[in-house]
């Protein structure tokens, strides 16, 4: 179990989800992880329900854009990337070939952050820590514990972000192609190729799991998808799964980094 009360810049630091129905999501991952609910306003009626573990925050639930909805932008968890600085960040991403969705914007006292468009088309969130780091525990059941892109590109995403977040990627063996991402020392995460060919390039979040399969049969009776059955990978076992409004996440059952 891994409590956090700062992270190194170019560690994925947190996850929220954009959904068509707040209400019923929250039901769903609160039966599925067991995650406390403090709803917090956010002005003009909006509320940013920051999801507890022990106390601990491990990701939020909030109201989907108009805008996003009005342009069919289906539920969707995102990935953030903690940083030095929000601007520079962006600035850097925009020279690499990227595409800045959101410049970078206070978030009351909280941080810093802008939204990103890899140049293969994956969206990301950089996030410049203030008086909230983001998560506060990973690596536990029901609490952030991988991010892997999906990318047609694997040369030129690991070009793009090593050169923005100074990441090792290394590939690994196995059936399918796979490159492991180091910050320093610590592994950060993995890139490998879109499955099924032709979904969009895209970063999947994983939430640890105690009981893989106690929580596969918890999604199908809360409503939810099982989109992948159990597969071994040798160092542990994964899913995928989609709530019932169709936000994709994954989940993973075996030893977890401290």
């Amino acid at each position: 179990m891994g409590e956090r009360t700062q992270y190194t810049p170019g560690t994925f630091c947190w996850t929220d989800l954009s959904t068509s129905d707040p209400d019923a999501a929250k039901a769903f991952y609160g039966g599925l992880f067991g995650w406390e609910v403090e709803d917090i306003p956010v002005g003009e009626g909006a509320v940013y329900s920051m999801m507890r573990l022990g106390g601990k925050a491990v990701a939020a639930i909030s109201r989907q854009q108009p805008e996003q909805a009005a342009a069919g932008v289906p539920p969707l968890w995102n990935t953030y990337v903690s940083v030095q600085s929000a601007d520079a960040t962006l600035a850097q991403a925009t020279e690499l070939g990227a595409t800045v969705h959101a410049p970078a914007f206070d978030v009351m006292d909280a941080g810093r952050m802008g939204v990103i468009q890899d140049p293969q088309g994956a969206y990301f969130l950089a996030w410049e820590p203030k008086q909230t780091i983001g998560a506060e525990l990973v690596n536990a059941n029901g609490a952030l514990a991988w991010n892997e892109l999906a990318t047609p590109d694997l040369d030129a995403a690991s070009a793009f972000y090593g050169a923005l977040f100074g990441w090792t990627i290394e590939p690994m063996d196995g059936p399918m192609p796979y490159r492991l991402i180091k910050n320093g020392e610590a592994s950060n995460g993995g890139m490998t190729i879109p499955n099924p060919p032709g979904t969009p390039p895209n970063w999947l979040v994983y939430f640890g799991i105690d009981d893989l399969d106690v929580a596969l049969t918890g999604i199908a009776e809360l409503g939810g998808t099982a989109l992948t059955p159990a597969m071994d990978i040798g160092m542990g076992r994964i899913a995928v799964g989609q709530d019932p409004q169709g936000a994709v996440f994954a989940l993973f059952e075996g030893e977890l980094d401290p």
